[in-house]
């Protein structure tokens, strides 16, 4: 059975298991006998006097976990400020064998791996770090226990690459999972009434949305510019990368060099985006094209199956402050007009608000994790409580310039609509959310049932003071 967060006083999420777990090199290594020191199942204390060198704790298929791997786990998520306390050895160990079963079991599978992807995460997580350190490698190759940042690199393209692995595999096993409104009614009924879960504080907001409009004259200036990269490229042989790395307006993929991968069976990136992608030959360079994002060109670097590796080079038209100052004079009188009582916030935002995703609903945000229209407050972005916090219910607030992904520049207005107190579940009320509750039930008891049948079909030895360890799976293939 996996380790269940209810089980921990903190989550091990993948994300930081990938950003901060320093695993060892995976060269073959002698297995050690197996012994069976006393172990602290209460305790996460370092106790030096058993650490053996570079031993081999545990094998799972072809991977191994070397003795000095939980430690520096230890180490590294205290200085990450995890709340270690009540969390045992073995159970950060049980999640260390969980990972390497996953990474296996995906290896069997032929889970493919972007390797240029991955080398990004680890120049990412490195710059990170250094940012943290004002730039202090010396002090990170220390802590890690490197004698050089090409040995440090190696390893975490290791811990990201099997990261990965572990993840697709997991990704994998849960992926065609549904569940029925029958299946969720049988969830529900059957938690006692004294233990169903309790809702915090939920708000309903709605927001009005003027965005300044981009001029003819702008949109042609990036086509232009655009056409220009093209013909560089093609007809001078200059670097597509070094042009993204100069000018896109993508900060997500600028730092590796514009690239995305796209797979023809997994849609990723907008409908248009796609379109032109797979319509294109290898070495091909795309027409500037339009998105909700801007206007792109791309690059066709590689078509390795289903999956076409891409690099594009994206420009948003700039605004003139003509076109910002009317923005700003159309939201200013929308919001006299609520405040004046000739218009209600709904009336408004469906006639006045430039968001199409929600001026027909007058306004209304939709929570993109429950998918209804309530906020719970302890759960909300810290931007957005911030700009409603003081709001009472039906007030107007001030006007904010935002910014996102789409839009460089925005101005909105926010109101308060409805506001639920605490209280205990209600299956017609918070059905969405009991049912958020009952597929992750679902999937837990997929990926346990998946894990079960995988550790009997999977080589795994665990060795030495590990074999005392109270597992909630059967790593240890005695039952």
């Amino acid at each position: 059975m996996l380790l269940k967060t209810n089980n921990l006083k903190f989550t091990i999420s993948l994300c930081l298991m990938l950003c901060i777990t320093a695993m060892a090199d995976l060269r073959a290594q002698e297995i050690i006998p197996d012994e069976k020191p006393e172990i602290k199942q209460d305790s996460t204390e370092i106790d030096p006097t058993k650490i053996k060198a570079e031993g081999v704790a545990a094998v799972v298929g072809e991977f191994i976990i070397l003795e000095s791997d939980l430690n520096r786990e230890i180490a590294q998520l205290e200085a990450q400020g995890a709340d270690l306390e009540g969390v045992t050895r073995c159970e950060l160990f049980g999640r260390l064998l969980e990972q390497k079963l996953y990474a296996h079991q995906a290896i069997q599978d032929s889970v493919m791996v972007n390797e240029l992807y991955i080398q990004s995460l680890v120049e990412q997580q490195i710059q990170g770090i250094l940012a943290q350190t004002n730039g202090d490698m010396e002090g990170m190759l220390k802590f890690y226990k490197k004698d050089s940042e090409e040995a440090l690199r190696e390893e975490m393209f290791e811990i990201n690459k099997n990261g990965y692995l572990a993840k697709e595999m997991q990704d994998k096993v849960i992926s065609e999972i549904e569940i029925t409104p029958e299946e969720v009614r049988t969830f529900f009924n059957d938690i006692p009434k004294d233990e169903r879960p309790t809702f915090g504080t939920e708000l309903k907001i709605a927001q009005i949305v003027v965005i300044p409009e981009v001029t003819q004259q702008a949109k042609q200036a990036v086509i232009d510019k655009l056409n220009g990269f093209k013909k560089d490229v093609e007809e001078n042989g200059s670097s597509f990368t070094t042009k993204v790395l100069f000018y896109t307006d993508d900060a997500a993929s600028k730092p590796n060099g514009g690239l995305y991968t796209l797979n023809r069976k997994r849609p990723r990136m907008v409908k248009e985006f796609r379109d032109v992608a797979f319509s294109l030959q290898e070495g091909e360079i795309s027409e500037p094209f339009e998105t909700d994002f801007g206007y792109h060109i791309i690059l066709l670097e590689k078509i390795r199956g289903q999956e076409y590796d891409v690099r594009h080079i994206l420009l948003r038209p700039e605004l003139t402050a003509d076109a910002v100052q009317k923005a700003k004079d159309e939201i200013e009188k929308v919001r006299k007009m609520i405040v004046d009582g000739e218009v209600s916030f709904a009336e408004a935002a469906r006639e006045f608000s430039d968001e199409e995703e929600t001026k027909f609903e007058g306004g209304q945000l939709m929570n993109p994790v429950t998918q209804d229209f309530n906020f719970e407050l302890t759960k909300m972005e810290p931007e957005l409580y911030a700009q409603i916090q003081n709001l009472k219910d039906n007030e107007v607030s001030e006007i904010f310039q935002d910014e996102d992904r789409i839009n460089r520049l925005k101005f909105k207005i926010l109101t308060v609509t409805d506001r639920i107190d605490d209280h205990e579940a209600d299956f017609a009320r918070d059905y969405l959310k009991i049912k958020e509750l009952a597929l992750q039930d679902k999937q837990i008891k997929a990926i346990e049932k998946w894990q079960e049948q995988t550790i009997i079909d999977t080589y795994i030895k665990v060795n030495g003071e590990y074999r005392d360890c109270e597992f909630q799976s059967n790593w240890l293939k005695n039952q």
